[in-house]
């Protein structure tokens, strides 16, 4: 009898804060926009390129929504109906650039917010650009030395720098005004603009149309990306560090109700975006408990998966071996199936490859693989790799381009794996669920959740938010909002509630990220408070974290 392939599920997690402005609508970051011209569109076309190839593709609807909402804004600004919300988009859409010598100075220094070794040194034009950037910006008053074709021609090679791969090659106005260089003009601007417009609004139907014709799955996780055990119990967060501070209030408001929020009107979104429900999900961060696994089954979902650290406390023991580590699981009473991320293997991906010639990593995991599948033991064994698949790719050469396309191509053609997805490993009667005693909660990262509470600063944060809940909470009970205007409240709560605001802060992230995404976070809670008619506390309108210039957190970090 033949030996049993190694089933192996590559899950992709695609998501990105709201970074609207909560009334007036203005996107404060562009990240949404510049990670969908980049990797959404990249990844969508690796999946293309190798039919056959199968892979989990997990997408936060709130994201989705800001993907819909910049294609309307394009498709509007290219028929003459309209603005562009995003000041660093409104640029360069615009026939003349700022003269303003402040707004120059900010248009310049958006500019130049991107991974340098591998988006700027191998284009030597666009290099020249950043040197005297930094020229200008290192020196006041010398933008009056630099013409506005610097800055247009730095405005126009930004975006080409975070253009996908797959768009480069294949997009025939993108390698015009590659081969072109500099000297760009407003209408090569628009032609740039059109390009960005076609990238955004194929997206959601390219996924749709891999969902339906080849092995991708898709899936989701909580509308806004909430961490749902803290929701649910801020206890959650002792299960594995019995002494850690809590924030001073000492539970969420209406935690569990705000939980089956996100995940019903997550499925709302991705339903609208796909046509169909998702049968799994990948919880915000891998963040799992009891209580929100029993959630996620009263909403209808089959799977979820989580971090190797989740299971490792669950068990009592280290899960390092691959008959523990690689299988299915389901806690007692519960009709959800929990898989859970081999972190050695999936952090070679995001963190270590990055400096490899790619076929010499994808070599080394196939090894890998390999002595996974040749050890001894029970039949039914699924190998989880689940990153973050938007962060990694910077940091390798061509946006990952030749690493991604020789993985799916050596997964995909080497008999003894099997590249699936969860839900087919779910129809597959070799793959036998075991039963998991009890869920200790935690993350993905560490397998705890001291990522998002425990220090004072994200306790503060945490406090924040509760008194905004109970505000609102007493507002929408006292029936003076029609249901537009409920949908719009419960909405900016969600948003609030997102797990990015709980991440950052904390001096071990860099100075420049924590006071952007403290000063997001205070200015969509005043929204918040706005919306419901109330004066916003006089706390918001001050800094409640600071981190430190030389610290090297960041988006993305090791499970362990």
């Amino acid at each position: 009898m033949p030996a049993e392939r190694l089933r192996i599920v590559l899950l992709w997690h695609m998501h990105q804060p709201v970074y609207r402005e909560p009334l007036g609508g203005e996107y404060l970051v562009p990240w949404t926009y510049l990670h969908g011209l980049k990797d959404y569109s990249d990844m969508a076309a690796h999946l293309e390129n190798q039919p056959g190839a199968a892979a989990v593709v997990n997408f936060s609807p709130a994201l989705l929504e800001q993907l819909d909402d910049y294609r309307d804004q394009l498709e509007d600004f290219l028929a003459g109906r309209g603005s562009l919300r995003d000041p660093l988009l409104a640029a360069l859409g615009e026939t003349a650039l700022p003269v303003d010598a402040e707004a120059r100075r900010a248009l310049t220094r958006a500019c130049l917010m991107l991974q340098r070794q591998r988006m700027v040194e191998p284009f030597p034009a666009f290099r020249l650009l950043v040197e005297m950037a930094d020229w200008v910006l290192a020196k006041p008053g010398a933008e009056s030395y630099v013409d506005a074709q610097h800055l247009a021609d730095l405005l126009v090679w930004y975006h080409l720098a975070w253009l996908g791969e797959t768009v480069r090659r294949g997009e025939p106005w993108a390698m015009e005004l590659m081969d072109k260089g500099r000297g760009f003009t407003p209408e090569d601007r628009r032609k740039l603009l059109t390009v960005i417009h076609d990238v955004l609004k194929g997206l959601v139907p390219r996924y749709r149309a891999l969902a339906r014709d080849s092995g991708v799955e898709l899936s989701m996780n909580p509308y806004a990306h909430p961490i749902l055990p803290l929701l649910i119990d801020f206890g959650a967060a002792r299960e594995v560090h019995a002494e850690l501070p809590l924030p001073a209030s000492d539970h969420y408001p209406h935690g569990k109700a705000r939980a089956r929020w996100h995940l019903e009107e997550g499925k709302q979104v991705f339903q609208r975006s796909f046509g169909m429900l998702p049968a799994g999900c990948w919880p915000s961060e891998g963040a799992v408990s009891a209580g929100a696994v029993a959630l996620l089954g009263e909403s209808g979902l089959r799977w979820a998966a989580s971090g190797q650290g989740v299971l490792h406390h669950s068990l009592g023991a280290e899960a390092t071996s691959s008959d523990q580590l690689h299988r299915a699981y389901r806690l007692e009473g519960s009709e959800v199936v929990l898989f859970f991320r081999d972190d050695e293997l999936s952090d070679l991906i995001g963190f270590q490859y990055k400096d490899w010639h790619a076929d010499d990593a994808v070599a080394d995991l196939v090894n890998r693989l390999a002595v996974i599948a040749q050890t001894e033991a029970e039949p039914g064994r699924v190998v989880t790799i689940a990153l973050d698949g938007e962060n990694a790719w910077e940091h390798y050469p061509n946006n990952g381009y030749y690493l991604l396309s020789a993985l799916y191509r050596a997964l995909y053609q080497d008999a003894r794996f099997e590249l699936t997805s969860f839900s087919r490993c779910l129809d597959d009667p070799a793959v036998t669920v075991r039963r998991l005693p009890q869920l200790t909660a935690g993350s993905w990262v560490y397998g705890d959740l001291t990522t998002w509470m425990g220090q004072p600063d994200k306790n503060r944060a945490w406090d924040m938010l509760v008194e905004a809940g109970n505000a609102c909470h007493d507002a929408l009970g006292s029936g003076r909002f029609d249901a537009t205007a409920v949908a719009r409240i419960e909405r900016q709560l969600a948003v609030c509630e997102g797990s990015d605001w709980f991440w950052w802060p904390g001096d071990y992230n860099p100075e420049a990220v924590v006071a952007q995404f403290e000063h997001l976070y205070r200015l969509q809670l005043t929204g918040l408070y706005n919306l419901i008619g109330e004066a916003p506390p006089d706390y918001l309108a001050a800094p409640f974290s600071h981190g430190k210039a030389e610290a090297r957190g960041g988006a993305m970090r090791p499970a362990h």
